[in-house]
C-alpha cells in the first residue's frame, strides 16, 4: 500500500487514495497451503502476442503476463503500474510519464525505451495488428500515417526523455488519456527477446514478460500455465502461486466441472438454461457484474443486399430485443438500441432512436414496407448466413433473433446459421468474408469514444466496413470540446449518426456471469470492465 500523487495538468495536482497492487489478505486470514487456482478462460487464445490479438480471452491473458503504465484497480478505477506519475499541458496534447525502477522476468532493467519500441511495433504495418487503430484513438502524432505504410514507425509521438521518463505527444487534446493506458495492447514488450525468436518468442521457454506471472506451459487447445514472476516489481504482495487457464470453450462443461472441483473459477457466460438453478442452489458463488459491453449483430456494410440502408433498417426493427432478454437470457441483461451504453461516462445525453417506442406491430409492418422496396418479401426472401463464435449461449440467441425476422416480416427474411471457433471466427470478420456475424464490444475505458471510434471510417476494429463522414467529423469534434457539457453534447450527435445509418443491430448490454469458488477471495463485481487480476486473489481454507 501507498499513495502516490498523479499530476494531471501543469497546474494542478490530485492525491490519489491508498491503492492495493496485489493481494490485500485481512489479518488474521487462514491461508491455504497450496496457493494454486484454476480458471476458465473461455477460449484457446488466438495468440499470446499482445499485437496480434483482439478478444476478451486474450486481454485476460495479457494482463497476467505484462503490466503497462496504468492498471485498473477493482473498482474500475485507473492507478499507476509501470508509471508512478504523469502530467499533461494545459491543452491536453503533451503528456510526461514517470516511470518507476523495475525489472522484466529475465532480470534485465526495463526502460521507457521498450514502450517506445512496443508501440512503434503496434503501429508498424508490418505487424498487421488488429489493434493498430488504438494509436488512433490516442491521437498520437503520425499514427494515421504509419498505419497506413506513408510514414515509418520511428515517426510516432511516443518517446523516451531518459530511461524513466516517456512523453507522449498528442495530435487532438485527450483530457482522459490516462484511463486510456490500460488497454492490453499498450504493454511493453522485451525487444531482444521478440528479435531472437520472431514469431516463437511467445513459446514457453522463449518468453518474458513484466506481469505477476511467467508463461509456465502450453498445452494447445487444453490450458495455459502461470507462475510467479519472482522480477515483479511488488511480487512480496503476489500470493496465487500457480494458475491454470482453461481453453473450455462449452458453458455446460465448464459448469460441470465447477460443481465437479475441477474449476475454482468458470468463465463469465453462464448458461442460460442452468442459471435458474444456479442462483437456486449457488447464490453466494454466483457474481453478476453490469459491464460497459454491448451484444450486437454487425452487417458487412460493402456486400449485397446490406450495402442497402432499407434492408439494415427492416433489420433493426423487426428484432425485439425484450424478448430476447427477458425470454432467452434472462440473467439481468437489458435490451439496447444504440450501440455505446448510454450509462458510460460522458454517454447520458445519448438518446434512443425514436422508432424504439413503436409499437412492434408498427415496426413490423414498416420493416416489412422496406423490405419489399428494396426487393424482398415472402416469394422473393431475404436469405443470408447470420455467423457466430462457438457457444450454446450465441447459439440461443442467434436461434431467436433469426426467428424473430422470420415472424415478423412475414417469413420476407430467411436466415441460416453458421458457428465457427474463436480463430476462425475473428478471421472471417477481419476478412470481410461473412454477411451478417454475431459481434460485442466491451469498452476499454469509461468514454463513449471506447465504442465510437470503432466505427471510424478505416479503423481496424471496423469489421462492417462502415463509412460516413458527418459521423467521422463529429468524432473529431468531440476530442475539441471545452467542456464535459459540450463534449457529451457531440457524442451525442455522433452517436444519432452513426445510428441513422444501421450499419449495426444493437441487442443489448451485458452482465458477466460467473461462478467463483467460496474460498476464492479478492474478486468482485465492481470493475465495469469486469477486469481481474489474478495477482489479487488469494485462496482461504
Amino acid at each position: 500500500m501507498q499513495k502516490t500523487t498523479f499530476i494531471l495538468s501543469a497546474a494542478a495536482a490530485l492525491l490519489f487514495s491508498q491503492f492495493s497492487f496485489s493481494a490485500v489478505v485481512p489479518e488474521g486470514t487462514k491461508l491455504r497451503a497450496k496457493q494454486e487456482i484454476v480458471i476458465n478462460n473461455g477460449a484457446e487464445p488466438t495468440s499470446l502476442d499482445p499485437h496480434k490479438v483482439e478478444g476478451i480471452p486474450e486481454a485476460v491473458i495479457t494482463r497476467q503476463l505484462f503490466e503497462g503504465l496504468v492498471v485498473r484497480d477493482q473498482k474500475g478505477n485507473i492507478q499507476p503500474a509501470v508509471a508512478v506519475s504523469w502530467e499533461s499541458n494545459e491543452n491536453f496534447t503533451q503528456w510526461t510519464f514517470k516511470l518507476r525502477e523495475t525489472t522484466w522476468s529475465n532480470g534485465e532493467p526495463l526502460t521507457a525505451e521498450d514502450f517506445v519500441y512496443s508501440w512503434q511495433r503496434l503501429a508498424d504495418p508490418k505487424t498487421a495488428s488488429p489493434y493498430a487503430s488504438y494509436l488512433e484513438k490516442l491521437k498520437l502524432n503520425n499514427a494515421t500515417e504509419i498505419i497506413a505504410a506513408k510514414v515509418a514507425p520511428q515517426e510516432l509521438g511516443i518517446k523516451a526523455l531518459d530511461a524513466h521518463t516517456l512523453q507522449l505527444n498528442l495530435s487532438s487534446p485527450v483530457p482522459y488519456l490516462p484511463a486510456m493506458l490500460v488497454s492490453h495492447s499498450l504493454v511493453p514488450l522485451h525487444k531482444a527477446t521478440v528479435e531472437k525468436f520472431g514469431d516463437d518468442w511467445i513459446k514457453v521457454g522463449n518468453f518474458v514478460g513484466n506481469g505477476a506471472y511467467g508463461l509456465a506451459e502450453r498445452v494447445l487447445n487444453e490450458k495455459l500455465v502461470f507462475t510467479r514472476n519472482k522480477q515483479y516489481w511488488n511480487d512480496k504482495e503476489t500470493v496465487i502461486e500457480k494458475a491454470t487457464l482453461l481453453s473450455l470453450e462449452s458453458a455446460n462443461s465448464d459448469v460441470a466441472r465447477y460443481r465437479a472441483n475441477d474449476i475454482d473459477m468458470t468463465n463469465n457466460s453462464i448458461p442460460v438454461e442452468l442459471y435458474p438453478k444456479l442462483k437456486a442452489e449457488l447464490p453466494n458463488e454466483l457474481h453478476t457484474t453490469r459491464t460497459i459491453a454491448t451484444y450486437y449483430y454487425v452487417f458487412n456494410n460493402q456486400k449485397a443486399p446490406f450495402n442497402d440502408i432499407r434492408v439494415r433498417k427492416a433489420l433493426n426493427l423487426a428484432l425485439q430485443r425484450d424478448l430476447i432478454t427477458e425470454k432467452v437470457l434472462g440473467m439481468g441483461q437489458t435490451p439496447t438500441y444504440t450501440y455505446t451504453p448510454n450509462y458510460i461516462g460522458g454517454g447520458e445525453k445519448i438518446q434512443t432512436p425514436d422508432y424504439a417506442a413503436l409499437s412492434q406491430e408498427e415496426k413490423n409492418r414498416q420493416a416489412v414496407a422496406l423490405l419489399k422496396e428494396a426487393g424482398f418479401d415472402k416469394n422473393n426472401p431475404l436469405k443470408f448466413t447470420l455467423l457466430y463464435n462457438t457457444s450454446e449461449n450465441h447459439k440461443k440467441v442467434a436461434i431467436a433473433v433469426t426467428s424473430l425476422w422470420k415472424s415478423n416480416t412475414g417469413d420476407a427474411v430467411q436466415a441460416s446459421l453458421q458457428n465457427q471457433e474463436w480463430k476462425t471466427f475473428l478471421e472471417a470478420r477481419n476478412h470481410g468474408t461473412f454477411d451478417v456475424a454475431r459481434a460485442g464490444w466491451q469498452g476499454e475505458y469509461n468514454n463513449p469514444t471506447a465504442f465510437q471510434n470503432n466505427f471510424l471510417t478505416g479503423s481496424s476494429y471496423n469489421d462492417a466496413k462502415f463509412s460516413s463522414k458527418k459521423f467521422d467529423e463529429l468524432v473529431e469534434k468531440s476530442y475539441y470540446a471545452k467542456t464535459d457539457a459540450e463534449r457529451s453534447d457531440v457524442y451525442a450527435q455522433a452517436e444519432q449518426a452513426l445510428l441513422e445509418e444501421f450499419p449495426l443491430v444493437p441487442v443489448y448490454n451485458y452482465v458477466n456471469v460467473r461462478l467463483v469458488k467460496p474460498y476464492v477471495k479478492g474478486f468482485t463485481t465492481t470493475d465495469p470492465q469486469d477486469y481481474y487480476y489474478i495477482r489479487n486473489l488469494y485462496l482461504t481454507e
